[in-house]
C-alpha cells in the first residue's frame, strides 16, 4: 500500500512538474502581430511570408499577418499597442511620427526595422472612359483608395500636384484595390488610384479580363511639386511595359519607399534578430513575391526612410558594414 502511495505521489509530482514546465514554455512564447493590407495588394502576401519566416526561425515566436486597410491603419495599430510591426509607406509613417494629417494630435512613436521595396503609384483606367492624362480625371468617377490606406494619402498629393481638387473635380469613391477593380469591371467607376508593388494581383486580374483594355495614366511630372510641399519623399519611376498582361507601354509614375516599422517598445535584441532573419532568409520571401528582392542591405539608407532606424537594426547593419 505504501509503495503504491509512493508511486502515485511520484506520478503526481511528475505531472505537476510537467505542467509547470509546459506553462513556463508557453509563457515564453512571443507573439508578433504584423499589420499588412488588403488581400488584393502586395503587403498581405508579403506580410504572410514575413510572418512565416519569423515563426520558423526565431525561437518561441509566433508571428501573424493581419489584414488591414493599409499603412495608416498599421501605424495606428502600432500606436495603440495592438501590433508589434507593420508595413507602411514612408510618407504615411512621417505623418504619424509628426502627428499630422490623418494623425493630427496623435503622433506615433516609430522606428524603422527595414527599408523593403518601392511602392509605385498606379492610376488605372480602361479604354472607353476618355481618360488619357491626369486632367481627364476631372468630372470622372474615381476611387482614391480605401480609408486607412496610404494610397489615399499619396493619391491626394498626386491629384493636388496635377492641379485638380480632390473634392470639387472628382466624383470620389474610397475603395480598396480589389473593390476598385470590380467597380471598374461593373462600370461603376472610371478610374482608380492604387500604390503598391509590381505586380499587384488585383491589377493583374483587371489587365487579364477579357473584353477590357486596361490603361495606366502617366503622372511622373507631379513629383517635383509633391516634393516641394511634402519633402523629398517621392521620386519619378516607371512601371515597365509587360509588368501586366497585355500592357506593353512604359508608364511614368511617382513612387515612394515602403518600410517595416515598429513602436518604441521592441528590445534591441528582438529588433536585431528580426532584421537579421528577414535579410538572411530573403530567398524564402522572394518565393512568395518578387518585390522581396529589394530586402537588401544596400537599400538601408536614411534618405529612403524618414523614420529613424531601430538601434537593434543599426547594430546588424554595422556588423555587415552598412551605416544604416
Amino acid at each position: 500500500m505504501l509503495t503504491k502511495l509512493k508511486k502515485t505521489t511520484a506520478v503526481a509530482i511528475t505531472l505537476t512538474a510537467g505542467l509547470v514546465l509546459g506553462s513556463a514554455v508557453y509563457a515564453q512564447q512571443k507573439t508578433i502581430a504584423i499589420g499588412t493590407g488588403g488581400t488584393g495588394g502586395v503587403y498581405y502576401p508579403l506580410g504572410g511570408a514575413v510572418a512565416n519566416v519569423l515563426s520558423k526561425n526565431l525561437p518561441n515566436t509566433q508571428a501573424t499577418a493581419e489584414v488591414t486597410g493599409g499603412s495608416v491603419d498599421n501605424l495606428k495599430l502600432i500606436g495603440t499597442g495592438q501590433s508589434e510591426m507593420g508595413f507602411s509607406m514612408a510618407d504615411a509613417a512621417l505623418d504619424a511620427l509628426k502627428g499630422q494629417d490623418k494623425f493630427k494630435g496623435n503622433p506615433v512613436g516609430l522606428q524603422t526595422l527595414l527599408v523593403v521595396y518601392p511602392n509605385r503609384m498606379h492610376v488605372v483606367t480602361i479604354e472607353g472612359t476618355g481618360i488619357e492624362n491626369m486632367s481627364d480625371l476631372k468630372g470622372k468617377r474615381v476611387s482614391t483608395g480605401s480609408p486607412g490606406s496610404a494610397t489615399e494619402v499619396m493619391a491626394f498629393r498626386v491629384i493636388e500636384a496635377a492641379g485638380l481638387d480632390k473634392d470639387k473635380d472628382l466624383k470620389r469613391e474610397r475603395l480598396g484595390v480589389a473593390e476598385s477593380v470590380n467597380a471598374v469591371k461593373d462600370k461603376k467607376i472610371d478610374a482608380f488610384f492604387w500604390v503598391g508593388g509590381i505586380p499587384t494581383a488585383a491589377v493583374t486580374d483587371l489587365a487579364a479580363t477579357p473584353g477590357l483594355k486596361m490603361k495606366l495614366v502617366d503622372h511622373s511630372d507631379a513629383v517635383a511639386k509633391m516634393n516641394a510641399k511634402y519633402g523629398d519623399l517621392y521620386s519619378p519611376g516607371t512601371i515597365k511595359g509587360g509588368s501586366y498582361p497585355g500592357y506593353d507601354k512604359d508608364n511614368k509614375i511617382a513612387e515612394v519607399w515602403n518600410i517595416i516599422v515598429t513602436g518604441n517598445k521592441m528590445s534591441n535584441d528582438e529588433a536585431y534578430n528580426i532584421v537579421k532573419t528577414l535579410v538572411e532568409k530573403k530567398d524564402d520571401l522572394v518565393a512568395v513575391h518578387k518585390e522581396a528582392l529589394s530586402f537588401t542591405l544596400e537599400n538601408q539608407k536614411q534618405d529612403r526612410s524618414p523614420i529613424p532606424f531601430h538601434p537593434g537594426a543599426l547594430k546588424y547593419f554595422k556588423e555587415k558594414g552598412i551605416g544604416g
